[in-house]
């Protein structure tokens, strides 16, 4: 009776305690026939006891989910495994809101089910949170594709203005070019044409004197030729340099010495007016370079630093080693030795400078200069792999810095100087071969040679030089242009050794860019010239060649 009592005083407990509780809850049988619900449920519903077992707990379920939930539930309660979903029950105004739905069922010691307890936890503020979140995400997905598209067409008119501008860009950079190259084709032009003018004058009036028998008064007009197309090689050498495509014969350097040598020289170009200090630091690197070349640009510095200083001043050339770490906007990192040119001279304007490296520009009066020194020095300084810096302003003088390259391989030597007043003759009537396209050089070359005392044999291509060359014909020096028809004159040379091993060579050349740098592009025995050269010039190097292969 005692436990009878116990167990009514703690089911009226579990009542009281679940008719208080916020959740909707119930209580079914083993087999899962609900026989209880609790005050909140009624009030939730509007249903009584008797209707909700007359209708049944099914009937305050939405029609569109109650075939689900009863599945699931039947399920749970034949297994015994805890039961738990999701699903919108009606309230008693017919308005649905959504629950979750829990179901433990309870056993005794033996482990049997005997009855269930389940529970409704009213969730429709998270699920219409979840809901609103959802439609927020729709719409926000909706407002960046439509930003998408709108980014997307504000990028294709991007790119189509990118692609004008591009366009835009490219039209001036070719007017540009075609502006720089107008001026530049227009600076030779007038160089050139006042220099034929020159030779082709001097000539005609040549042989208008000597078809009259007044051969007696040719020597001023030999002399206005000659000064004319020596003028004209010099341009040439100038625009090559400028260019970078001048032929460079490389020898190890010793600056400081060269510039020492140079001192006398540079005193007197400069003049009294002008104080010269010669500041060189010890212990420079040797640097690989073209020392005709470096000196030229050397002088050309001076003379522009003179002309700045017309009422005198001071001009310094010095020499030092500097390390240049990392990479500039002007010089590459590694080490050089700088060769600077300072005056206390006018000094250049910012426009001045900015233009200071273009071909045939020149603040100079007319006839006082070509406008080719800077930029042969610029040409010839980058060709060696160096670098030219300028730093000038109006009224303060102008500092030009050279960079040269150190290089810890190479040997000092001297550059092959070829010297002196008038050309060797043959000692022992010497045979050689002159290779050369251009007929009228071929003609003035061989007429040359034969006049020094040579025996000569004459081809306008290899083929042709071949020949003589495969047969048993005498031939003691091969002299060849660089850029003939067919194979050019280093294959051309290449071959002959194989029939004649040991037979030396001497390129001529008026431009070859395969020849830029002697050093790389000719072999033993081998030796070059650049058109235009005098008589006693291709004297002087067939005569030291052919002594060499005797001395060899």
């Amino acid at each position: 009776m005692r436990n009878i009592d116990a167990l009514l005083e703690s089911e009226r407990q579990f009542r009281s305690l679940a008719d208080n509780m916020s959740q909707l809850a119930w209580t079914a049988d083993s087999a899962g026939n609900i026989y209880w619900y609790n005050e909140r449920w009624y009030t939730y519903t509007g249903a009584s006891l008797e209707a909700m077992r007359a209708l049944g707990w099914r009937s305050v379920h939405h029609p569109e989910h109650v075939a689900r939930v009863t599945a699931r539930l039947t399920h749970c309660f034949a297994t015994g495994s805890i039961w738990e979903d999701t699903f919108p029950l009606r309230s008693k105004s017919g308005a649905y809101s959504w629950f979750l739905a829990r179901a433990l069922p309870i056993r005794d010691e033996h482990g049997h089910i005997t009855h269930w307890l389940g529970t409704h936890t009213d969730i429709t503020a998270q699920v219409n949170a979840e809901e609103a979140l959802r439609e927020l995400n729709e719409s926000l997905e909706l407002r960046v594709a439509e930003r998408t598209r709108e980014l997307a067409s504000i990028n294709e008119l991007l790119q189509i203005e990118m692609a004008e501008r591009e366009q835009a860009e490219e039209a001036l950079r070719h007017a540009q070019k075609m502006d720089a190259i107008g001026q530049l084709t227009g600076g030779i032009a007038h160089d050139f044409n006042n220099m034929l003018t020159g030779v082709l004058g001097a000539l005609d009036l040549m042989q208008r004197r000597i078809a009259a028998g007044r051969s007696n008064e040719i020597d001023r007009y030999i002399t206005a030729a000659m000064t004319s197309a020596n003028r004209a090689a010099a341009l040439t050498h100038r625009l090559l340099a400028f260019a970078r495509r001048q032929s460079l014969n490389n020898s190890a350097v010793d600056v400081n010495r060269m510039v020492a040598s140079m001192q006398e020289l540079l005193a007197r170009t400069i003049g009294e007016s002008i104080e010269l200090r010669i500041e060189l630091n010890d212990g420079l690197q040797l640097t690989s370079t073209d020392e005709h070349q470096l000196e030229n640009a050397l002088l050309n510095l001076v003379i522009n630093a003179r002309d700045a200083m017309p009422d005198g001043g001071q001009l310094t050339v010095s020499s030092e080693h500097v390390s240049v770490e990392g990479r500039s906007s002007e010089i590459s990192a590694g080490e050089y030795v700088r060769l600077s040119v300072r005056d206390t001279g006018s000094g250049m304007s910012d426009d001045v400078l900015g233009r200071a490296f273009d071909p045939f520009f020149t603040t100079k009066p007319i006839g006082q200069g070509t406008g080719l020194g800077l930029s042969m020095v610029y040409g010839f300084i980058k060709q060696t792999g160096g670098h030219v810096v300028i730093d000038s302003a109006e009224g303060q003088g102008t500092a030009v810095q050279l960079y040269l390259p150190c290089h810890h391989d190479v040997s000092e030597r001297s550059p092959v100087v070829i010297d002196g007043p008038q050309a060797p003759r043959a000692v022992n009537g010497e045979c050689v071969l002159v290779v050369e396209d251009e007929e009228p050089v071929r003609m003035l070359m061989v007429d040359v040679l034969q006049e020094l005392g040579y025996s000569t044999l004459e081809a306008a291509d290899s083929k042709a030089a071949l020949s003589y060359l495969q047969s048993s014909k005498r031939v003691d020096l091969l002299v060849s242009d660089v850029g003939l028809p067919g194979l050019n004159g280093r294959q051309l040379a290449e071959i002959a050794r194989q029939y004649r091993p040991g037979l030396r060579v001497l390129f001529v050349t008026g431009y070859a860019p395969e020849a830029q740098v002697r050093g790389d592009f000719l072999g033993s025995g081998m030796d070059m010239m650049t058109k235009p050269f005098t008589v006693d010039e291709l004297g002087l190097r067939v005569r030291t060649m052919l002594e060499q292969r005797e001395q060899a």
